[in-house]
């Protein structure tokens, strides 16, 4: 598999670290508020890159974050009048409904910041030991310059970043660059652990350091995130990482386009500012998901209404080839032929492109075009029935590739409703035809036409075709 590494700006041929277990980092959120289509890409496509490199045979060990202590964190609950904690854990738990919504499976490991703060706080006195941090008043802050090689992941260099730096008001730092470690406490209301340096909490960017050190070890095989983490954050976490360590932090890095809404920046002031929680009450989850999936993770992806209806129909015609080989699976019976034998060899070319096209950086794009010849050519070779056994082949063919890519891993809600009715209707118009009722046949026919389905009679039964679904 090739990776493109934002590190040496290429694409690179992957070479784990251990062979027997993979380390991938991945920046979590910060837990203050339902997370948003931004924040949703990184999830659903690195979640599919552990998928892929699991269907690969690969152990991975998978790491997400919760960022559960933060000045976003503090000022929600001063709005809300409540703690910090209670706003942190409340986010955690509905980040879990949307994410399962996604089919985003849970990290091996999902860290808390606060639970790990003995570790933080032993993590700063060592670079402080090192010289490469300084306490200032209960403050400590990272010396940007004792690390030479800052800058390496963003490809800026130190003058240029030291002519846009500046020392805000009540920050104490010894250069502009330098960013902060440890903040001492200022209100009572502020979460706050005792330390050498007096009560306070941790940065942001050491938090990801510890942390991904403490569950995968000092140099990791990828670290991934948000195109937006690149600088400062990331950055940051190299410098701060590879001081304390002195071996690199990660070999590769890994980081998706941003997402604009009807092509333009998301923004609450804009108002087109949307959490995946508001997209769901109009969209089914995989619909998200493979829209997600559905342009390269390092291109950016425009978000709107036509590009989610143009998902949700294509979304739709795998569901209905899904749905059409369990109707042959139910209703058909035999062991395969030796002619279809020779047809599901035909099939397989499918799996090698879509492998083929995962393995050239996480190529979702051309994955799914497999997944759609595939279809086609299933839907060709089963127009007029078949085996049993051929047509359980096809079905776990299908369900293999769409697995990787988190699909079609359940019926959604609103396909069960529509399917419940249409099959009332079916039914009735079955019994129409049965008591030569043709007229209230050919007017459910009607009724039908007009919800954009067609009935199909075959061999096995009455195939129902949709129209937005039906296989191209």
């Amino acid at each position: 598999m090739k990776i493109y590494n934002t590190l040496t700006k290429k694409k690179e041929e992957f070479i784990p670290i251990d062979e027997n277990e993979l380390k991938i980092y991945v920046c979590g959120p910060t837990v203050y508020n339902y997370f948003h289509i931004g924040n949703a890409r990184p999830f659903v496509v690195f979640d599919t890159l552990r998928r892929y490199l699991t269907y690969r045979g690969k152990n991975v060990k998978f790491v997400q974050n919760f960022t559960d202590v933060d000045d976003k964190i503090i000022n929600k609950a001063r709005e809300e009048g409540t703690s910090a904690h209670e706003i942190s854990e409340k986010y955690i738990e509905e980040y879990y409904k949307d994410a399962k919504a996604l089919n985003i499976d849970k990290a091996t490991v999902h860290p808390k910041v606060t639970e790990n703060i003995d570790e933080i706080i032993n993590f700063i006195k060592s670079l402080i030991e090192k010289g490469n941090a300084y306490e200032v008043d209960g403050d400590v802050y990272f010396s940007t310059r004792s690390f030479n090689d800052y800058g390496k992941l963003s490809k800026q260099n130190i003058e240029d970043l030291e002519a846009g730096a500046r020392i805000e008001v009540g920050e104490k730092k010894q250069d502009p660059l330098d960013f902060a470690l440890w903040k001492a406490q200022k209100s009572s209301d502020e979460p706050a652990w005792e330390s050498p340096w007096g009560k306070g909490r941790p940065g942001w960017h050491i938090e990801c350091s510890v942390m991904s050190t403490k569950y995968l070890g000092e140099t990791i095989d990828i670290h991934a995130g948000g195109q937006d983490l690149t600088f400062p954050h990331h950055e940051n976490e190299i410098a701060q990482t590879e001081a304390q360590t002195g071996k690199p932090f990660a070999n590769y890095w890994m980081h998706n386009g941003y997402i604009t809404i009807d092509n333009e920046k998301m923004s609450k002031s804009k108002g087109n500012f949307f959490t995946v929680r508001e997209i769901l009450k109009e969209y089914d989850g995989e619909v998200i998901r493979f829209f997600l999936l559905s342009g390269h993770y390092r291109n950016p992806i425009n978000f709107s209404r036509e590009l989610m209806d143009q998902a949700k129909n294509a979304l739709s015609r795998i569901r209905n080839a899904k749905n059409n080989l369990i109707h042959l699976v139910e209703n058909s019976s035999g062991s395969i032929s030796e002619e279809e034998i020779q047809s599901f060899k035909s099939l397989e070319k499918y799996r090698e492109k879509f492998i083929s096209a995962m393995d050239d950086d996480l190529n979702t794009a051309d994955a799914i075009s497999a997944i759609f010849e595939l279809i086609k050519d299933i839907n060709t070779k089963t127009i007029k029935g078949s085996t049993k056994e051929f047509a359980e082949k096809c079905l776990s063919l299908l369900d293999e590739l769409t697995g990787v890519l988190g699909i079609l891993r359940e019926t959604s809600k609103e396909d069960d409703a529509i399917d419940d009715e249409i099959q009332k209707l079916v039914e009735e118009r079955q019994a129409a035809r049965k008591e030569k009722n043709f007229a209230r046949a050919d007017e459910i026919r009607d009724i039908l036409r007009e919800k954009g389905i067609t009935l199909e009679d075959t061999p096995q039964g009455v195939r129902i075709i949709y129209k937005n679904k039906e296989l191209v």
